[in-house]
């Protein structure tokens, strides 16, 4: 008998924050208590050391012996609804994960209702029991079904848990948990990496492909696909997955199958050759395939013909940064580091446990421990390199902290902090001086520390051809129009945009420790900022450069607002100043 290992990530539901002390027990197929553990302070319980069955059962498709064996887990904490998922198939050799939502307990609700509803039953895996493979290749399509111009990978995808017609629930995923849970399901993680690719690469072009051709939205259906085999492709919501699987689609979920001429992803038809024979690719004829040394490219011209291709698209919904082009390791700096520790560093507000980068541009060695640590929670390859895989991970992970903030307080508490925002009925265009080009030339710059499509402005007050510039470009990728003049839509969606900055980098809050000679940052920066307000209204204030270095000018304006509102005239930023800087700055108007 070998042995797999099982980790169980807990999380609060809604949320993106770990959650430790979960008690994990683990049951064999008798009922027998296998292991018991709690999630740490990431949420993570690993099991090592599990029983399973000699691999090789799930390389041979005429065994008759099931290739896996089946566990139950069960994660339990005081003052949350229990979970329990039944049916966890562990392969030897093998990770299996589980990732578990949890919600509060509901007070008045008997506690066999809360299990019944969060119970997961896992059931036998398509290639053992028959039923998996794709639907077939669709015969027809609705006169007018295309109705997107171009290839966009999902960020989401909404399952119908059922055939179409059938009265079943629809689910909401991301599509890479959406592929990493079809490829648990369809093929054993013990095969050749290239099979695995092939099928992988199969399941995400027709997933592509039905969403490409609107195909069940122009038929009257709200949901993008169905989790049937028979007419789609097999998803159970709720299953483990396992950590190749996951890997895997973080590298591949934006590359797809074309044939060559063709404008859409190709509908990849599949089945198991085994108990099934169908027009497309044979799922266990990958496995001979690979071990005959071919690539995935070449599996699946194999069985699709040499017409088919591979296109990787940059084109993902919700990715605010594409890929850079090229890894990025220690070493490195730019832009592109910039934008990679900006995203962990809001990312690390929910799992602190992963440490947080200083945000300056240089690949260093905390930014690779941050890089490391989010590897192995979600199941990467641990490099600590960023990689295609990393980064697409790293920004969709982003993106989802950031929406879920917005449940919070978060958005709030930072419009009250900052204020100034308000639109002024004031038109700024080449020419234009004064504090209001000052804060519009402000919240440009802060931009262009973090955007590398943005030009970076000085604050000066005098709207010159530089920041004209730096206007137009914004409204570009804002999808405005172009013009370079800042009616009412361009200073808000330009605020909207600082703001979205200033919140991943703690927004306009004390930073938590007084800010001295030396010191360089987005804290500093907002120092700066207030300082040359107040330099407007207070001629003892010398007027310096915003550029997040605090120098020299810096400490002289710092001693001489002090000075003037009777704080400690030391040169040194403490909460005290920023309380006042705040009020002064408070829609640019005169203090009082």
């Amino acid at each position: 008998m070998q042995s797999g290992s099982l980790l169980v990530a807990a999380a609060l539901a809604g949320q993106a924050a770990p959650l430790p002390g979960v008690r994990v027990t683990v049951l064999d197929e008798s009922g027998a208590p296998a292991a018991a553990l709690d999630t740490d302070n990431e949420g993570l319980a690993e099991v090592d050391v599990l029983p399973a069955p000699d691999r090789d059962l799930s390389l041979d498709a005429a065994s008759t012996r099931r290739p896996y064996a089946v566990y139950t887990v069960v994660a339990e904490k005081e003052g949350w609804q229990p979970r329990r998922l039944q049916g966890v198939q562990l392969f030897a050799g093998q990770q299996t994960v589980a990732r578990l939502n949890f919600l509060p307990a509901a007070a008045g609700v008997q506690t066999a209702a809360i299990e019944a509803a969060q119970t997961v039953t896992i059931p036998p895996h398509a290639l053992w029991a028959g039923g998996g493979g794709s639907g077939p290749a669709p015969a027809a399509r609705c006169a007018g079904a295309r109705v997107l111009g171009q290839v966009v990978i999902p960020r989401r995808i909404t399952v119908h848990l059922g055939r179409p017609a059938e009265s079943a629930r629809n689910v909401t995923v991301s599509f890479q948990e959406y592929i990493a849970t079809v490829a648990s399901g369809e093929v054993y993680p013990t095969w050749p990496e290239e099979a695995l690719k092939a099928n992988i690469l199969a399941q995400i072009s027709l997933a592509l492909n039905r969403i490409w051709t609107e195909w069940y939205p122009s038929r009257g259906y709200v949901f993008n696909i169905t989790g049937s085999p028979a007419v789609d492709q097999a998803f159970t919501e709720g299953r483990t997955v396992y950590d190749v699987m996951e890997r895997l689609a973080a590298e591949l979920f934006a590359t797809y199958v074309r044939r060559a001429g063709d404008a859409e992803p190709y509908f990849t038809e599949y089945c198991d050759g085994r108990l099934v024979s169908c027009a497309g690719m044979r799922q266990w004829g990958t496995v001979d395939r690979a071990n005959e040394g071919m690539s995935a490219l070449q599996i699946l011209r194999y069985y699709y013909g040499s017409r088919v291709q591979l296109v990787t698209s940059d084109n993902i919904a919700s990715i605010p940064e594409s890929y850079p082009g090229r890894p990025l390791r220690r070493g490195d700096s730019g832009t592109a580091v910039r934008t990679l520790q900006r995203q962990l560093d809001r990312i690390a507000k929910d799992f602190p446990a992963f440490g947080k980068p200083v945000v300056n541009g240089s690949y260093d060695a905390d930014t690779e421990s941050c890089v490391r640590a989010f590897q192995r929670y979600f199941s990467l390859a641990v490099d600590g390199v960023t990689g295609r895989a990393t980064w697409n991970k790293v920004s969709l992970i982003y993106v989802s902290v950031k929406e879920l903030a917005q449940l919070t307080s978060e958005g709030e508490s930072l419009s009250g902090q900052t204020g100034g925002g308000a639109w002024q009925g004031v038109t700024l265009r080449a020419g234009s001086s004064g504090a209001e080009v000052e804060i519009l030339q402000f919240w440009l710059s802060g931009l262009a520390q973090f955007e590398p499509a943005q030009p970076d402005v000085a604050v000066d007050g005098r709207f010159g051809p530089a920041t004209q510039r730096a206007v137009t470009a914004f409204q570009q990728r804002a999808g405005l129009t172009a013009d370079g003049v800042v009616g009412k839509a361009t200073w808000q969606a330009l605020y909207a945009a600082w703001l979205n900055v200033q919140s991943d980098m703690g927004g306009t809050a004390y930073p938590g420790s007084p800010l001295r000679p030396g010191a360089a940052g987005n804290a500093v920066r907002l120092v700066q900022f207030w300082l040359r307000l107040a330099a407007e209204n207070y001629p003892a204030v010398p007027a310096i450069d915003v550029d997040g270095a605090f120098g020299p000018g810096t400490e002289r304006a710092l001693r001489a607002f002090q000075q003037r509102f009777d704080l400690a005239a030391d040169g040194v930023a403490r909460s005290e100043e920023r309380r006042v800087g705040k009020e002064c700055r408070s829609r640019w108007s005169p203090c009082h």
